[in-house]
């Protein structure tokens, strides 16, 4: 019951997101906090809810929904999904220490996903951590590009990304 029900719900969700549909989004809202009084312990129903809170542009509450999806135990897919989107949220709002967390959390946890790593080097950037924040961006740029001109200079673009600073006076 629960899985059909929440499997109908997230195709409404995604539906209205791709729409940009605020009144199916809404309703959307409403019958995932029905479910998450009807299911308390539902880590993936607090997930849902909160990816339906972002997409509504309600980053702010999102958060606390993505924080008690996290403490019940969330995992598998939807654990990756939540530390990206609750990392770039927490970024959005300008909590960039809370971002960095999260998001390193992530990358630990995920280390072949490049949008966390990205939403992590944003969120160094808004940390003024700029150097990692740029290893990390040219990193994902120099092992994701098919561009030849980039890859005839991959090793040295590789190199001198692990110390931005070294110069060769």
């Amino acid at each position: 019951m629960l899985r059909e029900r929440l499997d109908q719900v997230i195709q409404m969700r995604e539906e209205a997101r791709a729409k940009q549909d605020q009144a199916l989004l809404a309703e959307v809202r409403v019958i995932l906090q029905e479910m998450m009084i009807t299911y308390p312990d539902q880590a993936e129903v607090y997930y849902q809810a909160a990816v339906a809170h972002d997409n509504s542009g309600l980053g702010k509450e999102a958060i606390s929904l993505y924080e008690r999806a996290l403490e019940l135990g969330l995992a598998g897919p939807d654990l990756e999904r939540a530390l990206m989107g609750m990392g770039s949220t927490l970024r959005y709002l300008g909590r960039y220490e809370q971002a960095v967390v999260t998001l390193r959390r992530g990358m630990a946890e995920f280390p072949d996903n490049r949008a966390i790593q990205v939403f992590l080097a944003m969120s160094l950037y808004n940390s003024q951590v700029y150097k990692e924040s740029v290893e990390i961006l040219i990193s994902n740029l120099m092992d994701s590009t098919t561009d030849e001109k980039l890859h005839y200079f991959k090793r040295g673009i590789t190199a001198y990304a692990e110390d931005l600073d070294e110069t060769w006076e």
